[in-house]
């Protein structure tokens, strides 16, 4: 009996002089200051893969977003545009023979993965002569992943290592699937069940509203544009004048059954999201 509890006595030493060093390690990692990468964890730097792991750093007070739309031709604010901090355009969005209506600066360009090829075509312009521009890229998992097999995301590399000072990111898969879970939570839908793709201009949204304090978007009608009778006829595209009409467009790919980006859905989350952020639509106005 005397064994047993001096048995007990020893064991019970031994826990209190293992909680007294846990306790001490606890403090001392607790007081030592925590490792971490700057920048926006979502889009991570295309690089050589022994390079270290670089986000997008990047913030602006005030932020020009110039959509694609035919709304451009004839607005005359590209010099209004060229004087806003970080101007933002999306895919292959010229701006030569554009400047008047849509300026000639580019801070930031967000890219789909199915535009990728046309920036390829003119790789020189696009990563060598507008080497200021960070190019931010998104796309499913099977186009962007990182093994190998990943095809845009392959090319991408490609140019990365040819051209070691422009600045190429890739939306990582985290945040894509948070984009989802963003379209769904605002409209009740599950993406992927109701056949929907987001469109360029929804990635760039969120981004934007990460990266600046400020928005100004130009040349995006809102959601009850196309249904008024006396909306303009104006190209999908600024830089494709035969091609189909903006409203045209919209109207189908909202009604597709599957495939289809949900454009004038989308101008209705925009709508909300600037009653909360500092964001403001010009050429055509929003009544918000």
């Amino acid at each position: 009996m005397k064994s047993q509890r001096l048995l007990w006595v020893c064991l019970l030493s031994l826990s209190l002089s293992l909680l007294l060093w846990f306790g001490h390690v606890i403090r001392r990692d607790s007081s030592a200051p925590a490792a971490h990468s700057t920048g926006l964890s979502g889009y991570e730097r295309i690089t050589e893969p022994r390079m270290e792991q670089q986000f997008l750093d990047m913030h602006c007070n005030q932020c020009a977003l110039i959509s694609s739309s035919g709304q451009m031709l004839g607005a005359g604010v590209g010099e209004e545009i060229d004087n806003i901090e970080c101007v933002i355009r999306m895919n292959n969005a010229p701006t030569k023979g554009y400047e008047k209506d849509v300026g000639s600066r580019t801070s930031l360009r967000v890219v789909s993965h199915t535009s990728v090829p046309l920036l390829l075509k003119n790789e020189y312009y696009y990563f060598q002569q507008s080497a200021d521009t960070t190019y931010v890229v998104w796309g499913p998992e099977r186009n962007m992943r990182q093994d190998g097999k990943g095809r845009i995301f392959n090319s991408l590399l490609k140019v990365a290592k040819k051209y070691p000072n422009v600045r190429i990111y890739a939306v990582t898969r985290e945040k894509v699937q948070y984009c989802d879970l963003v379209f769904q939570n605002e409209t009740g839908k599950n993406r992927m069940k109701s056949g929907a793709f987001l469109s360029t201009g929804f990635f760039t949204m969120i981004l934007l509203m990460d990266m600046c304090d400020s928005i100004h978007v130009y040349g995006m009608i809102d959601d009850n544009y196309c249904s008024q009778a006396n909306h303009s006829t104006v190209p999908y595209h600024y830089y494709e004048h035969n091609r189909v009409k903006e409203c045209r467009m919209y109207n189908v790919h909202e009604h597709t059954q599957r495939g289809g980006h949900r454009f004038i859905t989308e101008k209705a989350i925009y709508a909300r999201w600037a009653t909360r952020h500092k964001m403001d639509f010009k050429h055509p106005s929003w009544s918000l």
